[in-house]
């Protein structure tokens, strides 16, 4: 699909899809508890879907009703001995462990850039705990064979904190007196989330400075009515949009949320973007935006947005971090650097910081999402200030995480015009 975005003046509102990063565990938590659970205003992106069906093919019912899922499980029993995580970061390391619960060998596998992610962790530390694995040469698939027995173990969480999600759901259902030890964590604030989620579900583990999470007495998962809160890192290009074109209110974002890329509001603080905060919504309005510093170590999916936002700034912004970047959907630090400096936008990169270089006016060009959600919609927030319009080819990358993200462009004001077959 092509997408082109044309300049444009942003106001309106708009209300922010669910967050995906939520609705994911909530699936898992629902997965894990006895009994039934309902998820509400559930998203429906592709990670999203495929873990409803990870879900089901590891023993949950699910059913879909017109704005809920209805979730019922007597915890992990595998349908099928394969299991199939899309494209999903999260759902690949988080499932894992989950699966591994079970007794019966699984085949676990995806497609897209997940099949080139690392996954030799995974052979590091399962084994640890009594689970059979291999992948293939580090690289999906993943055979495993369980069930795992929960240990005092001790981690690297320096390559992604997702890993550590599916480790502790997983000890949350089978768990007694045990600890696990966790050093160099990065996205501490996605712990925050798994155990904000854990607890909702019943299950409370006691965390020491994200360095140490301890299991006391056994556990189990009780199924809930939950309401999914909207998605910051979705939300975060909206705001982007508003505070270099114009102005827009965006509904549905908690600003106690535990998600880390609610921090997209200190970055437009910095840069002096107009900021005006409720609740459960946020107002923003373009301002003269110079150029910041910003350490994105904890929260990496904000690089995209945080250079759309650069590009618009007057000066060079000083962005922390992109050693978090190289195992994503793309290798974004490279990816951001060539996009934009198809726009006409000089990004260098040197060691752990990137330097954009803002206030030199974006042009008008053709670029490519690199089958990366994130790249696609960074490109169309840049394209609102350019000089003409700008073609994204592969526009249909952001179904992996935000399907609505055109269509609520559109309704701030945003001029996109679509080629289906293009």
């Amino acid at each position: 699909m092509q997408v082109t975005v044309s300049p444009a003046i942003i106001r309106g509102t708009v209300t922010a899809n669910p967050s995906k990063s939520a609705m994911q565990r909530a699936v898992a938590a629902a997965l894990l508890a006895k009994g039934k659970s309902i998820i509400r205003n559930p998203g429906l992106s592709n990670d999203c879907l495929a873990a409803l069906e990870v879900a089901e093919n590891l023993g949950a019912k699910i059913k879909r009703e017109a704005d809920y899922f209805e979730i019922t499980s007597n915890g992990v029993h595998p349908f099928y001995d394969e299991i199939n995580c899309g494209e999903s970061g999260l759902g690949i390391r988080m499932f894992t462990p989950i699966a591994a619960l079970a007794s019966i060998p699984i085949t676990i596998s995806g497609h897209g850039s997940l099949t080139t992610r690392p996954m030799n962790f995974f052979e590091e530390v399962l084994p640890q705990l009594d689970v059979k694995c291999t992948t293939q040469e580090g690289k999906l698939p993943l055979h495993i064979e369980g069930p795992l027995q929960p240990k005092n173990i001790t981690i690297d969480g320096s390559l992604s904190s997702q890993f550590l999600t599916g480790l502790l759901m997983a000890y949350g259902a089978a768990a007694e007196e045990v600890t696990i030890t966790v050093k160099d964590l990065k996205s501490k604030p996605y712990i925050a989330l798994t155990l904000q989620l854990m607890e909702l579900f019943g299950v409370k583990v006691e965390e020491t400075n994200f360095e140490q999470f301890r299991f006391g007495k056994k556990q189990a998962y009780k199924a809930q009515d939950y309401t999914v809160e909207g998605d910051w890192s979705g939300a975060a290009f909206l705001l982007v949009a508003a505070a270099v074109a114009g102005k827009a209110e965006v509904h549905h974002i908690n600003t106690q949320s535990a998600q880390s890329d609610k921090a997209i509001l200190e970055a437009l603080q910095k840069a002096g973007a107009s900021i005006l905060p409720g609740m459960f919504t946020m107002v923003i309005e373009k301002h003269g935006l110079n150029a910041f510093e910003f350490d994105a170590t904890d929260c990496p999916d904000l690089f995209p947005p945080l250079v759309a936002l650069a590009a618009n700034c007057n000066g060079t912004t000083k962005i922390q971090g992109v050693s978090r970047l190289a195992h994503k959907e793309s290798d974004r630090g490279l990816t951001l650097q060539e996009e934009f400096g198809k726009m006409g936008i000089r990004i260098d990169l040197q060691g752990d910081e990137m330097l954009v270089h803002g206030g030199t006016g974006l042009k008008g060009a053709t670029v490519h999402s690199h089958n990366d959600h994130r790249i696609a919609m960074a490109c169309a927030i840049a394209a609102l200030t350019a000089d003409g319009p700008v073609v994204i080819e592969n526009a249909e990358a952001i179904n992996k995480s935000y399907p609505e993200f055109y269509d609520h462009l559109q309704q701030l004001g945003g001029k996109v015009a679509i080629a289906a077959n293009a």
